[in-house]
């Protein structure tokens, strides 16, 4: 039977393509007489409310709504996008009452999760949505192949705008003046970042891109892997094909994917040709199994047909007829090195091609490493991969670089001055977390508070012994309840694969002692006798039941699941051996058949490696993570982070074991867990950095990329800065934090620099009532309580202290200092600061008098990284003074509101100690043992958005590891 109102509103739903219009106006022009009820606005508000679930009509206006609610760019509604106004601009525009707003509400929330963060120079405007939407055969195809695969409309549209993002800071591929984009996006580990890559190439490739280059990766298993999701999501069958007969065997001869279970089934079709079908094919470079070897019909495979034979190729004319070349090439200096060495045959034609260069893990051999100090006559030596990359923009220098990262770091630590090199220079994009990636919220209870660590971590300690038959059987248990909620209706393709990673070492012989040590574990474990069940059956009663999701199916007893153990143990077992070693130095350590997730039906194993199970290697299924190497570096140790990513259905089972106490030196032991945490609020701190100062002021940015090193460098003391002579153009003068918490963690360590601190607090010191009080504070989604010391300082005491201190990394809080320090010259001065110190209550409180004052609770923390401590404060601790300072509006506390006024910030002070106090008889510590730590929350000011957060300055000639900008270029 016909549907003639969901017929009726896809017609006129198709004529809104710039935007909502009078629906009904539309509705009239467009309906047939025969059916005057579809014109009917209550005949569409029953619809709605009696819509049963797959309702086609319902989701064409879930599609609808969703686009317009996250539209970045409208010229339709000022409301800012993902809010309840942008959604009542759209029902003003369509011309719908409250009852039909109602229903479409309920239908259809708004989706409210933050976008994608966007820190870009100013650029000319050339891809618009009409654009976009004129040319949009491959990025149509992508969004259907997207939409079948289960993607909502919420992320299908923020992949949408984001992938938008970046083609439009790209250079117009038709414009006459070359000018080659630098650009860089920023996801989470394993958070679908070759998704975006790929609608950045379907759109990129519409809008008249014709030669697309992918690195991807440094092994062929991760560059054919990045082929494949090509191939199959976006090239397509025919592309595939070129023309040869499907059931023709004998022309099949040399066609990929012949032997690959998903083909054809699961590989886009576009219907035929698409030279058939008024768009235009892609002629693929590379293939699943062959990486660049030559352009394989030598230089004409780049000779472009052109239909305007004495206009370039960039000319619409010739463009827009041409057909596309993609390569996923390997991230090798000889492969590499083949590509560039065939294109310089080519000649003229390379400045005519618009192409893009997508580099996936972008800081991985992609940045040149090399000492600036050992430069001859100060020209810049490069490493091979980067020196390459940098050739290769050269010799097309049309082309738009843009990288992919996790770890963004070292790629905005690439210099702003070598214009020949990959620093982002136009754009930087951060990605936000997608729906239904574990992160570092499902790991870290970040504020303090949560069920993450209880649920997912368990900590190997010196006193649990390794734990390793725990995680084992952990994973034969998890393995048993994946068969039990697949036989239950939960769907099975995520179940596919069950994996489970053991990284102890970089050491590859350590590696073979490991899996034969586990191989041997797994013949005792006795998976198949009394000893193994009841140890099963005690690990799903104490653990996994504890922390289950209600809301799929799982075993009440051990007896429900006993024969799914069964069968798991059966799939992991297959072959005869449980474990996988995955390392090695050439590629055919990697060409194992069970590594092939894509190509291999069902892979249950423990693998066991070092390096090269992290950087762009994804383990399907990973379940439970068995983790103790220690690493110094940073970004090292956050790509190790594999148990981040997506497990639907699987995500309650999900378990990382991780080293609490592991050796490191030979009197040192180190927290791989606090480690962690502690990378991931460096991250967590950047990203929101950026969003910070994404908002334009007066229209215009308030960073461009080129700022961004100076902001990153306050926030992560552990970045070698070797090369800081090219690091910075900039130096960040003045951070403006109104009602935020700051928290300066970089304290002094030499006793003569405490005790100097020690003594310029003595004004805030004498300043406190000897009597505690209690705080309350219930207005930000918590309920926190504790006791504390009060006094106040008025602004000019306090900037006394504050400017008085001695840091370890002074640069760390001058930025604040500065704010501080010139509050005043813009009418947002500060009266005075309620200072508050916390006291502790337990009957294990240590306390002290310093200098005099009354006995004070001593916290006791670390430093984590070199002179650095970690975090400091407790989150408890913040309600109150977010409150008082303004930037929270009810403590539901009469104290603590009768505290709160306007142009009063707060601190809040820290004694802290590093070890075990040494204390007088007098019950006094000497102040060369205590760090005076504090943080502090300006005041909240009206105006405060609309002025810069941040301001630049031009720096001394005489420090010559800066370079210079013009402090006008940032309207500072």
């Amino acid at each position: 039977m016909t549907d003639h109102l969901f017929n009726l509103h896809g017609d006129v739903l198709a004529a809104m393509r710039r935007g909502p219009k009078p629906f009904a106006k539309l509705a009239f022009v467009l309906s047939e007489a025969a059916e005057p009820a579809d014109i009917d606005l209550g005949h569409f508000r029953d619809r709605i409310i009696a819509a049963g679930p797959g309702d086609e009509l319902i989701a064409l206006w879930h599609r609808t709504l969703t686009a317009w609610d996250l539209a970045e760019q409208s010229d339709w509604s000022d409301a800012p996008p993902r809010t309840d106004a942008r959604r009542t601009d759209t029902y003003d525009r369509l011309g719908f009452g409250a009852d039909l707003r109602k229903a479409l509400d309920e239908a259809v929330p708004v989706f409210k999760e933050p976008g994608a963060t966007v820190i870009s120079k100013e650029f000319t405007s050339w891809y618009s949505r009409d654009t976009a939407a004129a040319r949009a055969f491959y990025w149509n195809s992508y969004e259907q192949t997207l939409r079948r695969k289960g993607w909502s409309d919420a992320a299908v549209s923020s992949l949408d705008e984001a992938s938008h993002a970046v083609v439009e800071r790209l250079s117009d591929p038709t414009r006459a003046e070359a000018y080659g984009a630098r650009g860089l996006v920023v996801g989470y580990v394993q958070s679908g970042k070759t998704a975006n890559f790929t609608g950045v190439t379907a759109k990129a490739i519409d809008a008249g891109y014709r030669l697309v280059i992918i690195l991807g990766g440094t092994l062929n298993l991760l560059r054919s892997q990045t082929q494949r999701r090509l191939d199959m999501e976006l090239i397509g069958r025919e592309n595939i094909l070129r023309g040869a007969d499907p059931a023709d065997t004998d022309a099949l001869v040399g066609v990929d994917y012949q032997d690959d279970e998903d083909w054809p089934a699961k590989f886009v079709s576009h219907g035929g040709r698409p030279s058939t079908l008024g768009a235009f094919d892609i002629e693929r470079l590379t293939t699943r199994d062959d990486d660049y070897k030559s352009l394989l019909n030598g230089i004409r495979t780049l000779e472009f047909e052109k239909q305007a034979r004495t206009q370039p190729l960039y000319d619409p004319a010739n463009l827009h007829h041409a057909a596309a070349r993609v390569m996923v090439v390997k991230k090798n200096a000889d492969v590499l090195e083949k590509l560039l060495r065939d294109l310089k045959k080519i000649g003229p034609i390379l400045s005519e091609i618009p192409a893009l260069i997508i580099d996936d893990e972008s800081d991985q051999a992609s940045v040149n490493t090399t000492d600036p100090k050992k430069w001859e006559n100060g020209k810049v030596a490069r490493k091979a991969i980067n020196g390459q990359i940098t050739q290769l923009l050269s010799l097309l220098p049309r082309a738009q670089y843009v990288g992919y990262t996790a770890t963004p770091f070292a790629n905005v630590f690439v210099d702003p001055g070598d214009e020949e090199d990959i620093f982002p220079r136009d754009f930087l994009i951060s990605l936000p977390r997608p729906a239904g990636y574990m992160g570092v919220q499902d790991f870290h209870d970040l504020e303090g508070e949560g069920a993450a660590e209880e649920t997912h971590v368990r900590g190997i300690y010196d006193d649990t012994g390794d734990r390793l038959q725990e995680a084992m059987d952990a994973f034969v248990l998890t393995g048993a309840l994946k068969l039990y909620r697949a036989a239950r209706g939960v769907p099975e393709e995520p179940f596919r694969h069950h994996t489970m990673l053991v990284h102890e070492s970089v050491q590859q012989r350590e590696h073979a002692s490991l899996a034969l040590r586990i191989n041997s574990m797994w013949h005792r474990s006795a998976y198949t006798g009394q000893e193994g069940h009841a140890r099963l059956a005690t690990l799903l009663t104490t653990d996994f039941h504890c922390f289950v999701d209600d809301g799929l199916p799982t075993p009440t007893s051990y007896d429900d699941l006993k024969p799914y153990v069964s069968r798991a143990r059966q799939l992991i077992n297959s072959g005869g051996e449980p474990v996988i070693i995955v390392n090695g130095a050439t590629e055919r350590d990697y060409e194992q058949a069970e590594l092939d997730f894509d190509r291999t039906p069902h892979v249950w194993k423990i693998l066991v490696g070092g390096t090269k199970l992290s950087r762009g290697f994804t383990i399907e299924g990973l379940t439970v993570t068995y983790y103790r190497r220690t690493t110094q570096q940073a970004d090292t140790l956050m790509q190790m982070g594999r148990w981040f990513g997506f497990r639907p259905g699987y995500r309650d089972l999900v378990r990382l074991y991780i080293g609490r106490e592991v050796p490191m030196g030979k009197k040192k032991t180190v927290d791989l867990y606090e480690a962690f945490e502690a990378i991931c609020r460096d991250e967590e701190t950047f990203r929101s950095q950026l969003t910070r100062y994404a908002a334009l002021v007066d229209g215009k940015p308030q960073v461009t990329p080129a700022q961004i090193p100076p902001l990153v460098s306050q926030h992560l003391s552990w970045l070698k800065p070797a090369a800081r002579n090219k690091m910075f153009n900039a130096e960040l003068v003045e951070i403006r934090s109104p009602g935020q918490w700051v928290e300066p963690t970089a304290y002094p360590t030499s006793a003569a620099d405490l005790r100097h601190n020690a003594e310029a607090w003595r004004p805030a010191l004498e300043a406190l009532d000897p009597v505690p009080v209690t705080l309350r504070c219930s207005s930000h989604g918590r309920k926190d309580s504790y006791e504390a010391l009060l006094g106040t300082l008025d602004h000019a005491a306090l900037l006394g202290i504050v400017c008085d201190l001695k840091w370890s990394a002074p640069a760390q809080f001058s930025p604040h200092l500065e704010s501080l320090v010139s509050t005043g010259s813009a009418g947002d001065s500060i009266d005075d600061w309620l200072v508050i110190v916390p006291q502790q209550t337990s009957a294990a409180r240590v306390e002290a008098s310093i200098l005099g004052s009354r006995p004070l609770s001593l916290a006791s923390r670390t430093r984590r990284r070199g002179d650095i401590f970690g975090a400091i404060s407790e989150p408890k601790h913040r309600g109150v003074a977010l409150r008082v300072a303004g930037a929270l509006k009810d403590s539901q506390d009469p104290l603590v509101e009768s505290l709160a006024r306007d142009r009063r910030g707060v601190l809040v002070l820290y004694p802290l100690v590093e070890g075990e106090p040494r204390l007088s008889s007098s019950g006094s510590i000497d102040p060369g043992d205590v760090v005076m730590a504090f943080s502090l929350v300006a005041p909240t000011s009206p105006d405060g958005g609309q002025r810069s957060l941040v301001r630049f300055r031009a720096i001394d000639s005489s420090r010559r590891d800066f370079a210079v900008i013009d402090q006008e270029e940032v309207g500072a």
